[in-house]
C-alpha cells in the first residue's frame, strides 16, 4: 500500500459475511480476497483463525496494540483492590522516605570527608 494511505477497517459484520461464504462455498483465501476485494493478503488466515477459536463474537473484541490477547481485563474484587492500595500507599510512602534518607546522607558526605582529611 502507497504511503499516506490508511489502513482499511473491516466491521465484525463484514468479515463474519466473509468467513461464512469461504466455507459455505470451499473458496480458498486468494478466491475470498479477490471476490471481497480485500487488498492484504494476510487478512484472511487471522480471521479464519479468529473464527474457529471464537466463532463469530471473537470479531466483536478489540485486539490492535500491544496487549496480544484481545480479551477484555479482569475485574479485580473489592477485598484485593483494598489491598493492592494500601500496598501502593506504603510503597509510595518507603519511596518518600528513601528519597529524604539518600538526600541525607549526600549532604553528610562533605562534612565527614572533612573530618577524615
Amino acid at each position: 500500500m502507497p504511503k499516506g494511505v490508511p489502513n482499511r477497517r473491516y466491521s465484525a459484520e463484514f468479515k463474519v459475511k466473509v468467513i461464512e461464504t469461504m466455507r459455505a462455498e470451499g473458496l480458498n483465501y486468494s478466491e475470498a480476497d479477490r471476490r471481497f476485494g480485500i487488498e492484504s493478503h494476510t487478512l484472511l488466515p487471522i480471521w479464519a483463525r479468529i473464527y474457529l477459536a471464537e466463532g463469530p463474537e471473537g470479531f466483536s473484541v478489540e485486539r490492535r496494540g500491544h496487549s496480544g490477547s484481545g480479551r477484555p481485563l479482569k475485574r479485580v474484587s473489592p477485598d484485593r483492590e483494598k489491598e493492592l492500595l494500601a500496598q501502593v500507599q506504603r510503597l509510595e510512602a518507603e519511596n518518600r522516605y528513601l528519597k529524604k534518607l539518600q538526600a541525607l546522607v549526600l549532604e553528610d558526605e562533605p562534612r565527614q570527608r572533612k573530618k577524615r582529611g
